[in-house]
């Protein structure tokens, strides 16, 4: 045992080689978020200065009187420690104890929902009024000394009404998350347990059909949205609704370029589940539903975590159907940051746009640190067979 163990063990060489690209690529993959993070808690200037120094420190910022104190980023890294380690370790005990039996992913949401308001109340409401009287008592110690403001986000979300757009996501993508996870779940657990070799090639059309560009579907849904109150005018007269401009209309294009995929993925995972489950559920007197419902999928939560996941973020990053489908007042979030980009537009309106930027990224971090355990689970156990 010992000699296998031995031959087995890397070199000094080559886990130093190894660590050193991870980090490398790591490196480089969170670089461009946590600039844009840095650039949108700065004024314009220091923003778009040459110097990277001047981008991190603030400069002209901290000469308005926006910064932090070393007391302000010590207990600030502080909160934010105890808070995640919270979050890893608190966090998953609650929601599986206070979660009703068979509900617990919505357990999850509403347990990730209270964490992030929570989150935010003591850390941008509660945090500042405690070290206000601190750093004044202080005196140098309580002095700003790294330049920061949160005016941008004020603006963004104040001024500009970005909430409307996050509201407009969260709708949109919602509705594609659910329509998908709910048809792509009977779809995949009927293919799974088919026979036919018909089920094998639908599933190859619909992996074509998923592979067309985008843009090819919106150009065939578009005329008919566009159109559709002179369509729908024979059943409604008057009163026929206008599909253009509507959320919906984007969730159901939405569903239809997510749903080959989710009903690929999801069938992969419902084969891994083995046959016999299904014949010992029907023994004890269930339906083909019941044995569904009751046995399948309490043991498939990581894989439609998982996929539910992928579907998130087609709907939450979508761009081009957003974009072509919505009017402005239904706009998402992704083609409303576009919008902050023109030919009128100036250093502050560019700095309120990464500050935009920053903000979409947080639900999706929460999103994966929450459900970590079980997107791991569910995709160790979708690439087992295919």
């Amino acid at each position: 045992m010992s000699t296998t163990s031995k031959a087995m063990r890397q070199s000094f060489a080559l886990r130093f080689s190894s660590n050193a690209f991870l980090v490398f690529w790591c490196v480089i993959a969170a670089f461009p978020i946590l600039w844009i993070a840095v650039m949108s808690v700065k004024s314009p200037v220091d923003a778009f200065a040459q110097n990277p120094m001047d981008v991190i420190m603030g400069p002209n910022t901290l000469a308005r009187g926006d910064g932090l104190s070393i007391l302000d980023i010590i207990l600030g890294l502080a909160v934010l420690y105890f808070a995640i380690r919270w979050m890893f370790t608190r966090l998953p005990g609650l929601v599986t104890r206070y979660s009703p039996s068979g509900w617990i992913v919505l357990g999850w949401l509403i347990g990730a929902a209270v964490y992030a308001l929570a989150f935010l109340l003591v850390f941008f409401g509660l945090l500042p009024l405690i070290l206000a009287p601190l750093n004044a008592v202080l005196g140098p110690l309580g002095d700003p000394v790294l330049g920061l403001t949160t005016q941008h986000y004020i603006a963004v979300w104040g001024e500009n009404e970005f909430y409307r757009n996050f509201l407009n996501s969260m709708l949109v993508t919602a509705g594609v998350v659910t329509i998908s996870l709910t048809v792509g779940t009977l779809a995949g657990y009927g293919l799974a347990r088919s026979g036919s070799d018909l089920a094998f090639w639908l599933l190859i059309l619909a992996l074509i059909f998923r592979a067309l560009p985008h843009s090819v579907l919106v150009a065939g849904y578009l005329p008919w949205f566009i159109n559709s109150a002179e369509i729908l005018r024979p059943l409604f007269g008057d009163l026929s609704p206008t599909l253009y401009g509507q959320p919906w209309a984007v969730i159901a294009v939405l569903v239809s370029i997510n749903q080959p995929f989710t009903i690929w993925m999801l069938r992969s995972f419902f084969q891994n589940i083995p046959a016999e489950l299904d014949e010992a559920a029907r023994v004890d007197g269930c339906s083909h539903f019941q044995a569904f419902r009751r046995v399948i999928m309490p043991v498939m939560w990581p894989g439609v975590i998982t996929t539910g996941l992928f579907s998130f973020l087609l709907g939450y990053n979508d761009y081009l159907v957003t974009s072509l489908l919505l009017d402005a007042q239904n706009q998402t979030m992704v083609p409303a940051i576009a919008g902050y980009f023109n030919r009128e537009t100036t250093t502050t309106d560019q700095v309120e746009a990464v500050a935009a930027a920053v903000s979409i990224t947080a639900p999706l971090f929460l999103l994966v640190m929450v459900f970590q355990r079980q997107i791991v689970s569910g995709l160790t156990a979708g690439a087992v067979k295919g």
